[in-house]
């Protein structure tokens, strides 16, 4: 019998899917809205001056493409660490840091250590949740459930059930937690509720996994970090996979980062080598170019004031499209959806059913996912008046 005679065919990822439908889709005015990519207002995507600047200093250098080593380029790990925990931080003593393909690699590098360490446990992802955090997880060895997250009634976070889903979940069950931004929904955890998410982790013994891929959409590269602050402040040990595919606007680089938190500078030397281990069965060592232009515009300073003057721009563009997005649904005789100016980051979670999604893409040709997510960071003042009648269409 061939090996692959009984192969199933996989089904379409619901959001890079999306990308297959719309490039065959004719219509002149049909409109992205799955993937999260950030486009500027001439629809394309932008190549920020810091990178360009950066790049152009890398080439004149003429080096040649060696390997890196297992962890990543130095330079990168150190920046990058200093982005999330801060510059010469005492707790980085005991993190332990590498380069990783992407958000996506760098969770992957860390469900591999957690299924090393406890094959047993279990994952829990919010609901709803970035599509490929269940797939990932599932992947790795894990048997994935959910904390309640997103309630339609309160068009908000139902945070006592959160809590409640938190405090019932087993000792050591791994916990992923979106640091800023969340995705899909767009709605973010108060300090106050983040104080009881961090006392459930800790009277539960969970293990906490953040996922930080939007830093600097929120409010600001230091606030959305702040969640990292508050971590540290309980004495918990965490994972922190961190993406620079949106702030960097390096998406095809694949450029990311995973730390882990470790109670000493020992434990941290430890929990490195099984990482180092990890990456070399999988895929030996990282690329260099992303992690060389994300180093070389945070170890200038002149870059890395352009960078985050750069995204702060985008980060207020983007709140100004939520806002004339809710200004056309208006027009169009929708009221109840100001709620998209209230969220954050590149997603809104329109609240729309499958139907009507499926008859945004059909009808309309304005292609979301079939939970209801749309890219805001993909309109623009051509296609904006077009998404929101398309919506007050479908509704």
């Amino acid at each position: 019998m061939s090996l692959l005679q009984t192969l199933q065919l996989a089904p379409t990822d619901p959001i890079l899917g999306l990308n297959e439908s719309f490039a065959k889709d004719p219509r002149p005015d049909k409109v992205n809205l799955g993937v999260g990519v950030y486009l500027g207002e001439d629809g394309l995507l932008p190549l920020m001056e810091c990178i360009r600047i950066a790049e152009e200093r890398l080439t004149a250098q003429n080096k040649p493409h060696g390997y890196l080593g297992i962890d990543g380029l130095p330079a990168y790990i150190k920046a990058t660490r200093s982005l999330v925990f801060g510059e010469d931080a005492p707790v980085l003593e005991r993190v332990a840091s590498v380069q990783a393909l992407g958000g996506t690699g760098a969770l992957k590098v860390g469900a591999d250590f957690i299924q090393q360490l406890t094959p047993s446990a279990k994952v829990l992802i919010s609901t709803p949740s970035w599509e490929n955090h269940r797939a990932l997880f599932t992947r790795a060895g894990f048997e994935v459930g959910e904390y309640r997250y997103y309630s339609a009634e309160q068009k908000g976070i139902d945070v006592d059930g959160m809590i409640d889903d938190l405090q019932q979940a087993e000792e050591g069950t791994v916990v992923v937690l979106h640091a800023c931004c969340h995705n899909p929904t767009g709605y973010d955890l108060q300090k106050a509720d983040w104080d009881r998410v961090i006392e459930a982790v800790a009277s539960r013994k969970l293990v906490a996994f953040l996922d930080m891929a939007y830093q600097g959409f929120g409010f600001g590269i230091e606030e959305d970090k702040a969640v990292i602050g508050w971590f540290l402040d309980a004495g918990l040990e965490f994972l922190v996979a961190t993406s620079f595919s949106k702030s960097f606007s390096l998406y095809g680089e694949r450029i990311g980062a995973l730390h882990v938190v470790a109670p000493d500078a020992e434990a941290a030397r430890k929990v490195l080598s099984q990482l180092k281990v990890c990456i070399r069965t999988n895929y030996s060592n990282p690329a260099k170019q992303g992690a060389a232009l994300v180093a070389e515009v945070l170890g200038d300073p002149e870059l890395r004031q352009s960078w985050e003057d750069e995204l702060a721009g985008m980060r207020e563009r983007i709140k100004n499209l939520r806002y004339h997005l809710v200004t056309g649904l208006r027009d169009a005789g929708i009221t109840d959806m100001d709620f998209i100016s209230d969220q954050l980051g590149m997603f809104s979670y329109s609240g729309l059913t499958k139907d009507q999604m499926v008859a945004l893409r059909t009808e309309h040709g304005v292609y979301g996912t079939d939970a209801g997510r749309m890219c805001v960071a993909a309109l623009n003042s051509r296609n904006i008046e077009h998404v929101a009648k398309a919506i007050a269409a479908v509704r």
